[in-house]
C-alpha cells in the first residue's frame, strides 16, 4: 500500500470536509439534505456499535452530549468559524442525538453542518476580499501574540471578536511564509490562492461529505480505529488494500488545517528518498520536475491523497513545513512515485564489533521493515516464497554458522506490523513451543491460537531495538520475547496499537469497526501503553503527537490472566549493571548529547502555547534558532573530529533544506551502516553488555 490514509482525532471538518468555488453571499448558499439512504445507514450504524463494538457503551443521552461536543469539535476544532451564540442556539440538541439517530433522522445535525457552512462561506469570502483590497495593511511592527492552540479557547462573542481573531491568523500565516523567504506581496498572493481554492472547493461539498462528518464524529468516541466508509471511500480503500496503488508510501493524517506525514511505509519511495520525516506538515504539492506549486492548507485529505498520488516513475514535489525545529523555513522535496515492492520490504543483515576492554564482540543484526508474506506464492505452491520468518531464518543461518556472532540484533524500529501470523512465526525461531499473543473478544472469548511449535532454532543471546513508530505485529513480537525473557528489549515505547479490526457491509457504505484486543502472554495488553523497553534511548517523537496515547477515546490499557510459559533469563537481575554502563556511554557519546539536546528543542518547541505577530521579534526568534542548531551541531562534529559547519546554511544545505528543484530524486542508500546509526551501535554494546554477564555467570556455575 503506497499512501494509507488514517484518522487522527486532532482533525478538523476544516481540513477534513472543507473545499468549494467562489460565490457571492448574493448567490444562494445550497441547503445540504440527509437521503433516505443515509437515514437507513444511521440506524445500521448505531445497531452494530452497540452489538459489535469491543468497547461495551450505550448510545444514551451522555453519550449524546459527548457526541454534540466532538461534532462541534469535528467542524470547527480552531474555534474560529462558529460563534458563541450559534453554539448557544445548538445546546437544546446536546441530548437528543442517541433518539434521533436510533430512529434514522439527521434533521438537526445537518441544520449544524449547513449552518458550520454558512459560516465559513461568509469569512473566506470576506478574507479573500480583504487580501485583494490594496488598502488593507497588517501592522508588523506591533507587539502582539495568537494562542496556536484554541481546543480550549471560547468561541469568538461576536463577529467583531471573530473579525480580530482572523486578521490575526491572516497576519501570522503571512508572518510564516515571509520567514521563509518570501516577499509580502507575494505571500498575500499565496495566501489568497488558498483561501479562494477553498472557497471554490465548497461549493462541490455533497450531503454524503456531511453525512460521514457526522458518522466519524460518532465512531471515534467508540475508538479511534472505528471509522465510517462512505460507497465511494469504501471503494477508495478496497484500491488501496489490493497494493495497486502508486504513490509516495507514506501514511497521512489530517491535523487541523494540515495534512501531517504520521509515518513512512517501509521500503516506499518517500522512505528510501530519506528527507520527508514523520510529523513533517505538507503545505504545497506540484507535479512533475517542473510543474506549479499547488497550497494543500485547509484541503481535505482525500484531496491532498489524489494529488499525491499518480503513475509509476512520475515525480511530486512536496513544500513542507519540518517537524524539526532546527529547520527554520519550509523544505522541498522530490520524489518519483512507485510501488512498494516485496523485496524492497524484506530484512537483511549486517556485522559489526564492539569492544570491551580487551575482548571484540561480534553483534548480527537483522533489520525487518515489515512483517511480509507472499500469500499468492504461498498458495500456489512456490517453495521459494517470500515471507519475514523464512528470511529471517536464513539469515540467522549465515550469523550463526558463518559469521560466527555472539548475539543479535532483532531491529524493529519503524516497523509498523502487518502479518500476525508472521509475527507468531519468527517468535517460534527463538523459544520452545508456548504461547506467543491472546486475543480477546468483545464477547470476553479469549483465543491463543497464535504460538509457537518447533523448537528454537537460534538459542544465543538476542535483543530487540524498537522505537515509537514500532507498532501492531512487532509489538506482539517484542512482547512475547520480553515476557519469555529470551533477550532484552532496547529503544522507546511502543506505539501501543493494540486492537483488531474488521470491515462490515451497512445498508448504505461500511464500518470499519473494532472488534478484539491483543494481550501478551503475560496478560498485559499492548494497547495503549505499547511495549516499553528494558533500557531507554532517546526519541525525537512526541508521544503526545505519535501513538495511540496521543488519541482521544483510545481503549485503554488492562490485563487478563496470563498465559502459562516458561522464561529462558531473569532479565532484571541483569538491568542494574547494563544501566550504569549505558548511562556512562551515553553521557560521553556525542550523538547521544546532541540527541538529548535536540529532543529538548523539540519539547520547547511542542510546549510553546503562542507566538508572535512582531516580524522582528519573528526574525530574531528565528536567528537565535538557526545560531542554537548550528553551534550544537558543530559541538558533535567537534567531538567526533569531524570538519564544523561555517553557518547555518550549510547545516541546512546538508539537511535537505535547500534542495535543488532541477536535481534528480535522491534515494538513500539502503544497506545497514552501524558505525553511522548511533541507536544500533549503543543496542550493539548493551547487548554485548548482556552477553558479558551471561558468560560471567557460567563461569561461576562451573567453578
Amino acid at each position: 500500500m503506497q499512501i494509507v490514509v488514517v484518522r487522527s482525532l486532532k482533525f478538523t471538518l476544516f481540513s477534513l470536509l472543507v473545499s468549494i468555488s467562489s460565490l457571492s453571499l448574493a448567490d444562494k448558499i445550497a441547503v445540504l439534505k440527509p437521503t433516505p439512504e443515509q437515514g437507513k445507514a444511521v440506524v445500521d450504524l448505531v445497531q452494530k456499535l452497540d452489538t459489535e463494538h469491543y468497547r461495551d457503551q450505550d448510545f444514551n443521552d451522555a453519550l449524546s452530549s459527548r457526541y454534540f461536543d466532538e461534532y462541534l469539535k469535528s467542524l470547527d476544532s480552531a474555534k474560529n468559524f462558529f460563534l458563541q451564540s450559534d453554539i448557544a442556539e445548538f445546546e437544546k440538541f446536546r441530548k437528543t442525538f442517541d433518539d434521533d439517530y436510533k430512529k434514522g433522522k439527521l434533521d438537526n445535525s445537518f441544520l449544524i453542518f449547513n449552518r458550520f457552512n454558512e459560516r465559513m462561506i461568509t469569512r473566506l469570502e470576506s478574507v479573500v476580499k480583504t487580501l485583494d483590497d490594496p488598502k488593507t495593511t497588517f501592522d508588523f511592527d506591533v507587539e502582539e501574540s495568537i494562542t496556536i492552540d484554541r481546543e480550549k479557547a471560547p468561541w469568538p462573542a461576536n463577529q467583531a471578536a471573530a473579525d480580530k481573531l482572523w486578521h490575526q491568523y491572516l497576519k501570522s500565516n503571512l508572518l510564516n511564509s515571509m520567514l521563509s523567504g518570501k516577499k509580502l506581496e507575494e505571500s498575500k498572493t499565496t495566501l489568497r490562492k488558498r483561501y479562494a481554492n477553498q472557497l471554490r472547493r465548497i461549493k462541490q461539498q455533497t450531503s454524503e461529505e456531511a453525512f460521514s462528518v457526522m458518522m466519524n464524529s460518532l465512531t471515534m468516541l467508540y475508538d479511534p480505529h472505528t471509522n465510517y466508509l462512505s460507497p465511494e471511500n469504501a471503494e477508495n480503500f478496497d484500491i488501496s488494500m489490493s497494493l495497486e496503488l502508486q504513490g509516495i508510501g507514506a501514511v497521512l493524517q489530517s491535523d487541523e488545517d494540515y495534512t501531517k506525514v504520521s509515518s513512512l511505509v517501509a521500503g516506499g519511495p518517500a522512505a528510501k528518498q530519506g528527507q520527508l520525516k514523520p510529523n513533517d506538515k505538507i503545505v504545497s504539492i506540484a507535479q512533475g520536475a517542473d510543474g506549479e506549486f499547488v497550497d494543500v492548507v485547509g484541503w481535505r485529505l482525500d484531496e491532498v491523497v489524489k494529488l499525491i498520488r499518480g503513475p509509476k516513475g512520475t515525480l511530486v514535489r512536496l513544500e513542507v513545513m519540518p517537524s524539526d525545529p532546527t529547520i527554520t523555513t519550509n523544505k522541498k522535496i522530490t520524489i518519483k512515485r512507485e510501488t512498494v515492492k516485496l523485496e524492497d520490504q524484506a530484512a537483511k543483515k549486517a556485522v559489526f564489533e564492539v569492544q570491551d576492554g580487551d575482548k571484540t564482540i561480534k553483534i548480527g543484526v537483522i533489520d525487518i521493515p515489515t512483517f511480509y508474506m507472499n500469500f499468492e506464492a504461498y498458495q500456489k505452491g512456490d517453495p521459494n516464497y517470500k515471507s519475514t520468518t523464512r528470511d529471517v531464518y536464513n539469515l540467522l543461518n549465515e550469523l550463526n554458522n558463518k559469521e560466527k556472532v555472539d548475539g543479535v540484533i532483532i531491529d524493529l524500529r519503524d516497523n509498523g506490523g502487518g502479518s500476525l501470523p508472521e509475527a507468531a512465526m519468527l517468535t517460534d525461531l527463538f523459544v520452545d513451543p508456548g504461547p506467543v499473543v491472546q486475543i480477546r473478544q468483545s464477547d470476553d472469548t479469549i483465543s491463543r491460537n497464535y504460538r509457537a511449535y518447533q523448537p528454537a532454532m537460534y538459542r544465543a543471546p538476542i535483543a530487540v531495538l524498537i522505537n515509537r513508530l514500532s507498532a501492531s505485529a512487532s509489538e506482539i513480537f517484542a512482547g512475547a520475547i520480553q515476557d519469555y525473557g529470551r533477550g532484552i528489549i532496547i529503544g522507546s515505547t511502543t506505539f501501543g496499537k493494540g486492537s483488531v479490526q474488521n470491515l462490515v457491509e451497512l445498508k448504505h457504505g461500511r464500518l470499519k469497526i473494532t472488534e478484539a484486543k491483543f494481550y501478551r502472554i503475560s496478560g498485559d495488553s499492548t494497547q495503549h501503553r505499547g511495549v516499553i523497553p528494558d533500557v531507554q534511548l532517546p526519541s525525537l517523537l512526541d508521544p503526545d503527537e505519535i501513538g495511540e496515547s496521543s488519541y482521544d477515546n483510545a481503549l485503554p490499557w488492562d490485563r487478563i490472566h496470563p498465559a502459562p510459559h516458561q522464561n529462558y533469563y531473569t532479565i532484571s537481575k541483569y538491568l542494574p549493571t547494563i544501566e550504569t554502563d549505558h548511562q556512562e556511554r551515553m553521557a560521553k557519546d556525542p550523538d547521544f548529547i546532541f540527541l538529548n539536546k535536540q529532543s529538548a528543542m523539540y519539547k520547547e518547541a511542542a510546549a510553546k502555547k503562542d507566538v508572535s505577530l512582531r516580524l522582528a521579534t519573528r526574525q530574531e526568534e528565528q536567528k537565535q534558532m538557526e545560531k542554537r542548531a548550528l553551534d550544537m551541531e558543530n559541538q558533535r562534529r567537534v567531538a567526533k573530529n569531524e570538519k564544523p559547519y561555517a553557518d547555518y546554511a550549510a547545516l541546512k544545505k546538508a539537511n535537505g533544506g535547500d534542495e535543488d528543484e532541477d536535481a534528480p530524486p535522491k534515494e538513500t542508500d539502503k544497506e545497514i551502516k552501524p558505525k553511522e546509526d548511533p541507536y544500533l551501535m549503543e543496542a550493539g554494546h548493551v547487548l554485548a553488555d548482556f552477553i558479558k554477564q551471561l558468560s560471567n555467570e557460567k563461569k561461576v556455575a562451573k567453578q
